[in-house]
């Protein structure tokens, strides 16, 4: 089955609202064995509603969209896809009257507004699907080739329960019995640049085999993505693993896990393991990376604290760097951020200490030190180990990159030394 998805809304091409909803599409159906073909998004207009949709029809058996069955005036999708289908609207007066009455529980001292009544119209011969999460039903249409539409919402909360609970179903009955799967695995790395790790799997692993392999760089790393269509399920999950296993084999330890693996989670079971509680000091990052361990919920009982040491007065005061040190070498520097780490360790008497200092930008650099120069550090029962950091983009990626590296140093320290 090859499907296409439009997703509808002024809003998306602006850029003012991101499309969740194709990506969470794209999920699902793939667990089904189903492909999205491709991915369309247009404005509200009627024509421009109608011309998307009329060209996915020619090339997919099925089309999904998302947007435009509310009450207002720029919804638009159930009129233009009926006539594109030669349909007229007609009222629904159940679903008029569900409408009303679940108005009137929710504001007993208000008539509806008539443009609500919009939502209640449907094309002719259309097969209404149940929105259990909000008002505006969906439609599934379909002509006497075959071709069929399915209109969600556009509110990914009403979008994703509709899916799950009216559209997966009616796909799977028309698939059949025939289990075929389009699947993916991610393995996560971080601290290798992409050019490299493509090197790295070009010349010494000469690809994966049959399994589609696809280089996906982020601010936290390159994550690689394998994917597999077409197989049963059990020999797409021995395809997988097994090239994951080759993957595994070049990449060595710049693999820090799977799927959707957070290397803060990582570190943090790391360090429950051997006992280590964690405590960080930051400059630059202004407490990011005490944000990326305390997300992962159950964290309290490794992470002690931090400190936020923006200013170098700050540094002297609350983490002891002496100084000297930053009237010598200035704060964003080798010697501060190991005296920073260190700082910590003591000031919050952890086994597992790491520090941050640096320039995020966009402003304060200089020739000596420009923009994305980044010292980290850690302390780690007294062993102190440092690096400096050239790093690229905005400053929110230096930021996130900054604390994506001192989570590595920390990782890779647990790593060569079990006994910490």
């Amino acid at each position: 089955m090859r499907i296409e998805v439009v997703t509808i809304g002024d809003e998306l091409l602006l850029g003012y609202t991101i499309d969740t909803n194709a990506a969470h599409l794209a999920r699902e159906l793939a667990g089904l064995g189903v492909e999205i073909v491709r991915r369309t998004t247009c404005g509200d207009s009627g024509d421009s509603i109608a011309a998307a949709v009329g060209d996915a029809l020619d090339r997919a058996d099925g089309v999904i969209t998302t947007g435009g069955l509310g009450p207002t005036s720029d919804d638009l999708t159930k009129p233009s896809i009926a006539a594109l289908f030669g349909r007229e609207m007609v009222l629904d007066a159940t679903h008029l009257a569900w409408m009303r009455e679940r108005w009137a529980t929710r504001w007993p001292d208000k008539p509806m507004p008539a443009s609500n009544a919009q939502q209640a119209m449907l094309p002719v011969g259309a097969r209404k699907l149940t929105n259990n999460h909000g008002s505006a039903p969906g439609i599934f249409l379909e002509d006497a080739r075959g071709r069929w539409v399915a209109m969600l919402p556009g509110v990914p909360r009403e979008m994703r329960g509709m899916l799950a609970d009216t559209l997966l179903p009616i796909v799977r009955e028309r698939l059949g019995t025939v289990t075929r799967v389009v699947r993916s695995r991610t393995l996560r790395t971080t601290g290798v640049a992409e050019s490299l790790v493509a090197d790295r799997v070009g010349t010494q692993l000469d690809g994966v085999g049959e399994v589609g392999l696809a280089y996906l760089p982020n601010a936290d790393g390159v994550d690689l993505r394998l994917t597999v269509r077409g197989l049963s399920p059990e020999v797409a999950d021995a395809r997988l693993a097994e090239a994951a296993s080759r993957l595994r084999s070049v990449m060595g330890d710049a693999i820090y896990g799977e799927q959707q693996a957070d290397l803060a989670e990582v570190v943090l079971e790391a360090c429950r393991a051997r006992g280590l509680v964690i405590g960080v000091g930051e400059s630059c990052t202004g407490g990011l990376l005490g944000a990326r361990l305390t997300a992962v919920p159950g964290s309290s009982d490794v992470v002690r604290g931090g400190v936020i040491a923006y200013d170098d007065d700050v540094k002297r005061t609350l983490l002891g760097v002496p100084a000297a040190l930053l009237a010598e070498h200035g704060a964003v520097s080798e010697p501060v951020v190991r005296a920073m780490a260190s700082g910590v360790r003591a000031r919050l008497r952890v086994g597992a200490a790491l520090a941050i200092t640096g320039i995020a930008g966009p402003g304060g650099g200089s020739e000596a030190k420009p923009v994305g120069t980044v010292w980290i550090a850690l302390d780690l029962n007294g062993a102190v180990e440092s690096r400096q950091l050239r790093l690229w983009g905005d400053r929110e990626e230096v930021r996130r990159r900054s604390a994506q590296a001192a989570l590595e140093l920390l990782r890779r320290a647990l790593a060569s030394n079990p006994a910490a």
